[in-house]
């Protein structure tokens, strides 16, 4: 490796002549591509479609050359976990909690917790983290698991953006959850509202109340998202969460964020389907480090219930995805649910159902091909389900855009 002599050789080891190794060198460097690192970005190198050597190695830079040895190579990654920036693993497959009814929550996550979930997405918001960590305080009494197999999200409400009431937001999450630490925190939404006292409405939801009696959002414009992002970042350095990241924002509040972050965002969370790729975010966000979790992984079918989506939207339904779930043997959900881990993020899909749970989490042992992935990205129409633009003037009287 660090000696050229040893670097090509006859079959019988013995070296080539220098001058063809010299030949060889020149070619090299005539027809390199060079690729800069930075920090955030990395390149893989596999060792089954290329040839590489590198420099020896001293102080500063060091050259790796890299040459295609067998052409192309479909996508054959069994991962289950992401790496973050922090060197957390976080399951690309878990179950998110949004919309579980209180009376049947604790016994769905411990039957998640059962079948082999170890992420578990809650939120404040979500109204269900009592019933939450009463499903995880059994499934670790009954030996499913031990605390630290589980990946804990939740996430800070808009009602709790002023720096002296993350905290206690935090800490408020914990209590309901029977946990003395978070895996992730994030910041819900880049909305901030009112302070509502905990002990007035838990959780808080969309509306606030004024004297009048009347509901209404009441927006805060006297704190900002970097005053928030600090308050995040204490919780860190306390020992409460080990990771923070944000919801539903764009590259424009990720590059703000970073200017002023001394603690890095870990994961971005958002709406993400085949109707919804987002494509340019993705690719920001991992290029600087961020790992990507999608929610709404199966497009509409949270919505319909809601009235923010029809039934006949339904991605399931279409004839494209129905022919790969024929073809690998998988449901039209599995389909969509490897398209989102295959192209390297986390899914969260909801379900009530042990036998949907375990469909959902069954989708580590079959890859899509290139085409099969490009036919479901192609599906993209740039299609927002979950849009506090719209949603917010509708049922709550106030127009709150958050991404145009």
């Amino acid at each position: 490796r660090n000696d050229p002599k040893k670097a090509v050789v006859f079959g019988d080891d013995s070296p080539l002549p220098d001058n063809v190794m010299s030949d060889l060198a020149k070619y090299m460097k005539d027809n390199q591509c060079a690729y800069k690192w930075t920090p955030g970005k990395f390149v893989i190198v596999d060792n089954t479609v290329t040839y590489h050597s590198r420099e020896p190695y001293s102080e500063g830079k060091r050259s790796v050359f890299a040459a295609i040895g067998q052409g192309t190579k479909a996508v054959a990654d069994k991962s289950t976990h992401l790496t973050l920036s922090t060197g957390s693993k976080l399951p690309q497959l878990g179950l998110g909690l949004w919309k579980i009814p209180k009376d049947v929550c604790a016994d769905t996550v411990y039957n998640a917790i059962k079948v082999g979930y170890r992420l578990l997405d809650s939120a404040c918001d979500y109204g269900n983290e009592i019933e939450t960590g009463k499903g995880i305080k059994k499934a670790l009494d009954d030996g499913l698991c031990k605390r630290e197999d589980l990946f804990i999200v939740s996430k800070l409400w808009n009602t709790f953006h002023r720096p002296e009431h993350v905290k206690l937001a935090c800490q408020k999450t914990m209590a309901d959850l029977g946990v003395d630490y978070l895996d992730l925190y994030l910041i819900h939404f880049p909305i901030a509202m009112k302070f509502v006292p905990i002990e007035n409405l838990y959780p808080p939801e969309w509306v606030n109340f004024e004297s009048g009696g009347t509901p209404r959002m009441i927006l805060d414009e006297g704190v900002t998202y970097q005053q928030t992002w600090q308050a995040m970042e204490e919780l860190v350095r306390q020992g409460l969460v080990r990771n923070i990241g944000f919801c539903n924002v764009g590259t424009s509040m990720i590059r703000q964020v970073l200017s002023y972050a001394t603690i890095k965002p870990a994961v971005l969370q958002v709406e993400m389907h085949p109707y919804l790729t987002q494509e340019k975010l993705l690719r920001y966000a991992r290029e600087q480090g961020i790992q990507v979790m999608g929610f709404s992984n199966l497009g509409p079918l949270s919505y319909v219930e809601l009235n923010m989506a029809k039934s006949e939207q339904s991605i399931l339904i279409l004839p494209q995805i129905a022919d790969m779930a024929t073809r690998h043997k998988k449901t039209p959900a599995q389909i969509l649910l490897r398209w989102a881990v295959q192209r390297g993020t986390a899914a969260i899909p909801k379900s009530t159902k042990t036998e949907r749970l375990q469909e959902n989490i069954g989708v580590f042992d079959f890859n899509l091909s290139n085409e099969e992935m490009a036919a479901i990205s192609s599906l993209n129409r740039n299609q927002r389900f979950n849009d506090p633009g719209v949603f917010c003037e509708e049922a709550f009287l106030t127009f709150c855009p958050i991404y145009e």
